[in-house]
C-alpha cells in the first residue's frame, strides 16, 4: 500500500503525520476534528499552511470510520498479520505473552502463555515476538504472506538492527553488557532463517488498535492465569468482551 501522509488542522495535536495510528490517536473522537490524507509530504505541507477544507469537519467521524477498520492498522496487507505484545506487573514482576493473530482481515486465533514470576517488560515482548516468528515461519511455508506488528520499539530494533553488530563482535557491544542475550540470540536465529519474507512494524500501543489490544489483554490473562506454556485461547472470541479484560 502506497504511504501516506496525514495533515491534523484541529485535534489534539496538529502538524503533518506519517502514520494512521498516530493520526487516529489525535482525532478519533475530538470535537470538531479536521484532518485529510494526502499522498506526498510536500503535498500534505501545503496543504497544512492553506488551511482546511470546509467539508472535513463534517465529515471528520465518517473518516475515521472508513480509514481505520478495528481489525486492521493501516498498511497491515499481508495475508496474515500477527500482533504480539508482552506485560509485566510491576517491572520487574508477573510477566506474560499475547498474540493476536489475524487471517484475511479477519481475527483467527489469539494465544497466550510464558508466565514468569520474575520477568520484565522487555523479556515478555521478547518471547512474544518469539512465538510470532514461529507462527510466521508456519504461514509462509503455507504459501502466505506475513507482517508481524509489535509495539516493542526495544524488540525490533534489537533484532532488525542491532543483532548483527553484535553477532559480529561476538555478541558484545560497545558499553557493557546485551541485556536478555540468550534470548535475543534465539529470535535473531528464527529471523535469519526467514529472511525477507517476513515483515516486521512497530504498531502504537492502546490507540485503539484491535490486534495490539488483544494481544495486550492475552499478555495480561496469561499473568493472572499464571501460564507457563504457549496456549491457544479457546473461549469465546467476542471482541467486545476480550476488550473488558485487565489491559496492559
Amino acid at each position: 500500500m502506497a504511504k501516506k501522509f496525514y495533515v491534523v488542522w484541529s485535534g489534539r495535536k496538529t502538524g503533518v503525520f506519517e502514520d494512521w495510528e498516530t493520526t487516529r490517536a489525535l482525532v478519533d473522537g475530538h470535537p470538531g476534528a479536521r484532518y485529510k490524507s494526502f499522498p506526498t509530504l510536500e503535498e500534505a505541507q501545503r496543504a497544512l499552511r492553506s488551511g482546511a477544507p470546509a467539508w472535513t469537519a463534517r465529515k471528520a467521524k465518517s473518516a475515521v470510520e472508513a480509514e481505520a477498520s478495528p481489525k486492521k492498522a493501516e498498511g497491515d496487507a499481508a495475508d496474515t498479520v500477527i500482533f504480539c505484545d508482552g506485560a509485566c506487573e510491576p517491572n520487574p514482576g508477573k510477566a506474560g505473552s499475547g498474540m493476536a493473530v489475524y487471517r484475511d482481515g479477519e481475527l483467527a486465533e489469539l494465544w497466550y502463555g510464558l508466565f514468569n514470576p520474575k520477568g520484565t517488560n522487555n523479556t515478555a515482548e521478547l518471547n512474544a515476538l518469539h512465538q510470532a516468528l514461529l507462527l510466521a515461519e508456519q504461514e509462509i511455508a503455507a504459501g502466505r504472506t506475513v507482517l508481524i506488528r509489535s509495539d516493542s520499539s526495544y524488540g525490533l530494533n534489537a533484532i532488525t538492527k542491532w543483532a548483527s553488530g553484535w553477532e559480529k563482535k561476538g555478541w558484545r557491544r560497545t558499553g557493557g553488557e546485551i541485556m536478555n542475550l540468550e534470548l535475543i540470540k534465539l529470535i535473531y536465529a528464527d529471523y535469519c532463517r526467514i529472511g525477507p519474507r517476513v515483515q516486521l512494524a512497530h504498531v502504537s500501543a492502546h490507540v485503539g488498535i484491535e490486534g495490539n489490544e488483544l494481544a495486550d489483554r492475552m499478555a495480561m490473562y496469561a499473568v493472572d492465569q499464571r501460564e507457563t506454556s504457549w496456549r491457544r485461547y479457546t473461549e469465546s472470541m467476542d471482541v467486545k468482551n476480550i476488550l473488558r479484560m485487565r489491559a496492559g
